[in-house]
C-alpha cells in the first residue's frame, strides 16, 4: 500500500468493506471518487475481520465473493482494492493491543454484541494506517460504527476526515446490506417492518421525540414484532418472524438515549433478527428546527 503510487497534489480516499460488495459500497465509492476527483486515488478495503464476529455468529458462512468485488469496485471507480488475508492483518495471531471502544461501544449493538466495536475500531485503525488516506467514507446505515470511528480519529488525532454517506435502500425501502441475501421471501416481507417504523417516526418527528419513538412503536408492533429483552418466552408470538432487538432515540454524539423535550440532531435505531438473520437501520432525525 505504500509503495502505490499517487498524484502528488491528489487526495486519497478509502472505502473499508468486508466484501461482498452491493450498490450500497459502489455508491460509497462513487462518492469517494467524487471526493477525491480525477487526479485523486480511491481504495477499497475488502476484510472479513474475525474480531468483531462473537461466539454463534455469521463468521464462517459470511459471504466471501473476491472476483466479484474486484469487478464491482472497478465499475464503481476504485483505482486498487487491498484484500489481505487475517494472518497478513494480524501476523501471530489476535493482537494483544486493542482499541477499546469506551462507553458508547457498550451501548445498543455493542450491549448485544460485546467486543464487537473493540475488534472493529482496532481494524479500522490498522486500515487507516496501512491505507494512510486523507479520507475515509463509512455508510450511514451503520450509524454506532461511523459515530466511534469518529469518534477515534478525533481521541486519537488521526490525520484523516471521516465522511459519512446516506443510507442507500432498495426500492421497497429495505436497506442494503450483504446479510439481505440470506432472507427468504417472508422474511423479507418481515423485514421491511423495520424500514417502515423509521419512515413512520420521520413523519412524526415534528410533534416531538414521543411521538416519534410511539409512531415506530406502533409499526413494529403492528408487524407482530417481539421485544427479545421482555418478551420472548411469549407462546403467542412465538412464531413470529421478526424479533426486535431494541429500538432507540438516540443522540448521534454518543449514543445515549435522548429525553423527551430532545431538541437537536438525534438517531433513531433499530435492530432485530429475522429468521435466522440479524438486520439493524437507522434514520437521523431533528427536533425542534423552525419549519
Amino acid at each position: 500500500m505504500r509503495a502505490l503510487s499517487r498524484a502528488p497534489s491528489g487526495l486519497r480516499a478509502v472505502v473499508m468493506t468486508m466484501g461482498a460488495l452491493h450498490e450500497g459500497h459502489a455508491t460509497l465509492i462513487r462518492a469517494a471518487r467524487d471526493r477525491v476527483g480525477p487526479h485523486g486515488q480511491v481504495v477499497a478495503t475488502v476484510f472479513v475481520n474475525p474480531l468483531q464476529f462473537g461466539a454463534g455468529e455469521d463468521l464462517d458462512r459470511y459471504p466471501r465473493t473476491l472476483e466479484a468485488d474486484l469487478r464491482t469496485a472497478q465499475e464503481a471507480g476504485a483505482d486498487a482494492v487491498f484484500a489481505p488475508s487475517a494472518d497478513e492483518v494480524y501476523p501471530g495471531g489476535e493482537p494483544q493491543v486493542r482499541i477499546s471502544a469506551g462507553p458508547m461501544g457498550e451501548r445498543l449493538e455493542g450491549a448485544h454484541r460485546p467486543g464487537h466495536f473493540d475488534g472493529m475500531l482496532t481494524v479500522v485503525a490498522k486500515l487507516l494506517h496501512l491505507t494512510a488516506p486523507d479520507l475515509a467514507l463509512y455508510g450511514q446505515k451503520d450509524a454506532q460504527q461511523l459515530a466511534l470511528i469518529r469518534r477515534m480519529a478525533r481521541d486519537l488525532n488521526f490525520p484523516v476526515e471521516i465522511v459519512g454517506v446516506e443510507t442507500v435502500r432498495e426500492a421497497d425501502g429495505l436497506a442494503l446490506s450483504s446479510r439481505n441475501r440470506y432472507l427468504s421471501a417472508a422474511d423479507r416481507a418481515a423485514a421491511l417492518g423495520l424500514s417502515k417504523a423509521l419512515f413512520a417516526a420521520r413523519e412524526a418527528a415534528p410533534l416531538g421525540p414521543d411521538a416519534a419513538r410511539k409512531a415506530a412503536r406502533e409499526v413494529l408492533d403492528g408487524a407482530h414484532s417481539l421485544d427479545g429483552a421482555h418478551s420472548a418466552d411469549s407462546a403467542e408470538h412465538a412464531q413470529s418472524p421478526l424479533l426486535l432487538d431494541y429500538l432507540a432515540l438516540v443522540d448521534p454524539a454518543d449514543f445515549t438515549e435522548v429525553p423527551d423535550d430532545h431538541r437537536g440532531d438525534a438517531v433513531l435505531a433499530v435492530a432485530a433478527k429475522v429468521g435466522t438473520t440479524r438486520l439493524i437501520d437507522n434514520i437521523p432525525l431533528e427536533f425542534g428546527a423552525e419549519r
